[in-house]
């Protein structure tokens, strides 16, 4: 009997107005003990006090979905339907502002079209700082004009499905809403006059100056064209002189390499540097074949020595043990 909507409720969008909020969300909302012990019942006069003790705003937090106070409140209002006049007076609170927020997000979820733009647009201009809860059970600070266009906006917000709206300019072309009139408007109007009035007024004589040569545009582009021409020939006079300082060393080079006595001596060049570069090289490979020559000497005598040793050792045991036996020892 406590959970259910009073007899006298209006249908909102077609539904009983407590199933705008999920089911998961209104049975979490039925176990939780504030809703046991502070909102049983309540009545629209005693649901302000419970309002202006709130302290934050939210949805639902933590792993097992618990309901924060002001979606409690949210569902109560839900419930028993309290009258517009009570919302108005709630959205137009501008002591307590947990209180204006309560009444924006019933009205979002109960409220026209029109009610809806005409109501919360005003609360655009209201800049004080709201603390909600996000689903992590953390306090995350916003203020109450991004919490109104969050509203306005957004599909769902604080874990709740927003009922769908007209768009504003759909209305304003219908005559059912004026145009929205900002309050910068004002501000900015205020400010170009005066800047208007500021600015010294211009003689005449610049005036002309400016219209004659509006009219005649035509020496500019003569004067553009006159410097193009310019630059094309000056360019053109540094490739010629870049080209004769170039010619005479090439001049020479071609005929150097041109004329029989500088083939001949090119080619007995390369053939003198073919030489000595394979005389290095057999230099190289016979200094390589020395060395291992001597390596492999050393190699052997090392050996050789190695195996002497060993030899004389043996014998020498050898000839102790035969010692000891009373043998004759070995030659």
């Amino acid at each position: 009997m406590a959970n259910r909507t009073v007899k006298d409720a209006k249908s909102i969008k077609g539904q009983n107005p407590q199933h705008l909020i999920e089911k998961i969300i209104r049975s979490r909302v039925y176990d939780c003990r504030y809703w046991k012990e502070e909102c049983f019942a309540l009545t629209a006069e005693l649901l302000v006090d419970k309002a202006i003790e709130l302290r934050a705003i939210g949805g639902v937090f933590g792993g097992n979905i618990q309901p924060t106070n002001f979606i409690c409140l949210v569902l109560k209002m839900l419930q028993i339907q309290p009258e517009k006049d009570i919302i108005i007076e709630f959205i137009k609170n501008e002591e307590f502002k947990y209180v204006r927020a309560l009444g924006a997000y019933y009205m979002r979820l109960t409220g026209t079209s029109q009610d809806i733009y005409k109501y919360m647009e005003p609360l655009l201009n209201d800049y004080r700082k709201l603390r909600m809860m996000n689903r992590e059970g953390q306090y995350v600070v916003i203020t109450m004009d991004e919490f109104i266009d969050n509203l306005l906006r957004e599909e769902r917000y604080l874990d709740v499905i927003l009922p769908r709206i007209q768009k504003r300019h759909v209305l304003e072309e219908s005559n059912e809403l004026d145009p929205r009139v900002c309050v910068l408007d004002e501000d900015l109007e205020a400010s170009d006059s005066s800047e208007e009035e500021e600015k010294p007024k211009k003689p005449a004589r610049e005036a002309e100056r400016r219209r004659s040569r509006s009219r005649s545009p035509r020496p500019k582009k003569d004067r553009e064209l006159d410097r193009r021409r310019r630059d094309k020939e000056r360019d053109r006079e540094r490739d010629n002189r870049d080209k004769r300082r170039r010619s005479p060393e090439r001049s020479k080079r071609r005929s150097r390499s041109t004329s029989p006595s500088g083939r001949h001596r090119s080619q007995r060049e390369i053939d003198h540097r073919r030489k000595s570069e394979k005389s290095k090289r057999d230099k190289e490979r016979d200094r390589d074949r020395d060395r291992e020559k001597d390596r492999d000497r050393r190699h052997k005598d090392s050996r050789r020595d190695k195996d002497s040793t060993n030899v004389d050792q043996e014998v020498a045991e050898a000839n102790a043990l035969r010692a000891k036996l009373g043998l004759p020892p070995l030659k």
